[in-house]
This record gives structure tokens, C-alpha cells and sequence, in this order.
């Protein structure tokens, strides 16, 4: 799985998504803003992200696979796709935040593949997408943006600096530009 580098690729399948389903819209734009594994997106409860009618300031939860707690803070752009996600549907508290259309309980990752990979497929991506993209994705654009290394690698719990260059496909070749194009 690769990172979706093309921020215009983003927007667009922001703009599909969007078009065809709230909550796949808010799936896709939460997961590129927090970094959250797939396994951890599906398991939200809306009383995860609301409080009242408000959408919350932060995000708590247990981290599946790890087990740590992730507490973060939510941006205006996730905000947004949360609230206007919310308002499409009548919800309780304890139901998942992404649920299935077929019952009440929350969507598969199989269905958060095909999501994600259709939309892909939509604007033109070639590269192999998955839901491992979102995450990807994330520290990919922190690190083009010019976030430090080491806070990337602690913000997806990986223990080195290494793993965090090549999980988010940071390229030999794009390491190799640096020499080339630093002349001082």
C-alpha cells in the first residue's frame, strides 16, 4: 500500500466520496487526518466524536492492535465531515460512527477497502490502495509539510525512524534529491 501523494487526487476523491455517501466521506477525510489504523476508524462510537450535539475538541481511545491510548485533537476539516456525517442520520450514542448499511453494526474492513479503492480507481490512481492508504497518507503529508521525524514515527507508535520513512514510501530516490539538490 502506498500513501496517496497527489493532494489534488485527494480532493478529488474527497469530492466522490462526498457525492455518494456522508460516511464514506467522513471514513476518508478522518482517516487522513488522524493517522488511526483501519481496525480503529471502524470501531468509533458516535459518542467517541459527539458530546451532546457538539462534535468533540479531542479523540480518546485504546488503540487495538497496540493497546496504548491515542488522544488527539480533532482539525476543522475532520470536524466538519463528523458533523456534516452526523446530521445524515438518526443516531444513539453507542452506535458506530461507520455502520454498515445492513444492520446496525459497523462496516467491515472489506467494505472500507472497497471504499477507499473505488474512489481511487475514480480519479485515476494506479497505485495498489487500501485502507493501510489513510495512515499512510497522513504521515506522508506530515512529513512533506516539514513535521519532524521522530514526532511522525511516536504519532504511529513505530520504533524507528527507518520504519516510519519506508511505511509512509519515502523513496531512495527521494532521499537521493536531497544530495542532488543541496548545493551550497
Amino acid at each position: 500500500m502506498q500513501p496517496i501523494r497527489d493532494k489534488k487526487k485527494i480532493e478529488a476523491m474527497k469530492k466522490i466520496l462526498k457525492a455518494g455517501s456522508l460516511r464514506d466521506y467522513a471514513l476518508f477525510t478522518l482517516g487522513i487526518n488522524s493517522g488511526l489504523r483501519i481496525s480503529d476508524l471502524l470501531k468509533l462510537k458516535v459518542s467517541d466524536v459527539l458530546e451532546g450535539k457538539k462534535i468533540r475538541d479531542r479523540i480518546i481511545i485504546r488503540e487495538q492492535k497496540t493497546g496504548k491510548a491515542k488522544d488527539f485533537p480533532l482539525g476543522k476539516t475532520a470536524k466538519k465531515s463528523l458533523e456534516e456525517h452526523l446530521a445524515s442520520w438518526t443516531h444513539q450514542p453507542e452506535d458506530f460512527l461507520f455502520r454498515s448499511r445492513k444492520g446496525k453494526g459497523a462496516l467491515t474492513r472489506q467494505q472500507a477497502y472497497n471504499i477507499i479503492n473505488n474512489a481511487a480507481h475514480a480519479v485515476g490512481i494506479q497505485e495498489n490502495i487500501g485502507t493501510h492508504t489513510l495512515r499512510k497518507t497522513f504521515g506522508y503529508h506530515a512529513y512533506k509539510q516539514g513535521t519532524d521525524l521522530t514526532l511522525i514515527q511516536k504519532l504511529l507508535n513505530h520504533s524507528a525512524p527507518s520504519v516510519t520513512l519506508r511505511y509512509i514510501g519515502i523513496t531512495q530516490d527521494q532521499l537521493d534529491e536531497v544530495y542532488l539538490t543541496l548545493e551550497l
